[in-house]
């Protein structure tokens, strides 16, 4: 399969302005992200809305493209920069996108060859990872989004509560008996599939947690995930860059 990374990248965030520009031991996020991708994928495009970003794309040699700054999501934004990855390279196939988050510059390129896998399987139309956690912090954090799968792999619903609730455990000790799946926020789909789901509207389940692939879900579409060999590291906050700044070589 010919796969095209995309990694959607805004100016404007409420918690962390700017940070696809912040510099990180010499480079700039959205550049640590961009190459970590290239180790895995061959073509990688970031996808923005904010002439600094571009330019600094440009700078470093990436490929980029300007997308409309009235996308809803990285998803919606992932389908515009596939038609226009097209429209400037009509004899160039993709089978499948990746949306790789532009604010993990801790990537790893083993991860993206992980969801690629699951498109060994003809079926897969959309893929992502989770990692397996058993600290109570992560499990009751709602930014740590879980999730719950059935036993060939496909993802029954993605919710920021604790999932499953241990009726008859202690809270404290839910991580003992039972391996909770965090989700990683990486998504491949078929390039047919991508298009479909950017027509849909938003859904009850998705407005209910504010996470988009419920309505997927909602809409009849499977989900396959990988339970991936690494955790993520997204930087939501400048706390969350302090934190992981002895990660970086």
């Amino acid at each position: 399969m010919n796969f095209l990374g995309i990694i959607p990248a805004r100016y404007r965030s409420s918690r962390f302005p700017g940070k696809p520009l912040v510099e990180i031991r010499g480079k700039t996020m959205i550049r640590h992200v961009y190459e970590r991708a290239s180790e895995a994928l061959s073509v990688v495009v970031v996808a923005t809305d904010d002439e600094r970003i571009f330019r600094e794309v440009e700078r470093f040699g990436g490929r980029v493209v300007m997308t409309s700054p009235d996308h809803r999501s990285g998803t919606d934004r992932c389908a515009e920069a596939l038609e226009i990855f097209r429209k400037d390279h009509p004899g160039k196939k993709i089978d499948a996108v990746i949306n790789i988050q532009g604010d993990e510059p801790l990537i790893r390129p083993e991860q993206l060859q992980e969801v690629m896998t699951l498109f060994n399987d003809p079926d897969t139309a959309i893929a992502t990872l989770v990692h397996e956690h058993h600290g109570l912090s992560e499990i009751v954090n709602p930014n740590a989004v879980k999730a719950v799968m059935d036993k060939h792999g496909r993802v029954l619903y993605f919710s920021r509560s604790p999932i499953p609730f241990q009726r008859d455990v202690p809270q404290e000790k839910w991580g003992k008996y039972f391996t909770y799946l965090i989700h990683i926020g990486m998504y491949a789909y078929r390039a047919d599939v991508l298009r479909e789901i950017t027509r849909l509207e938003p859904s009850p389940l998705e407005k209910a947690e504010s996470l988009e692939q419920n309505r997927w879900l909602e809409n009849g579409y499977t989900i396959r995930a990988a339970i991936s060999a690494y955790r993520n590291y997204s930087v939501d906050t400048p706390e969350d860059l302090e934190r992981i700044l002895h990660l970086f070589e």
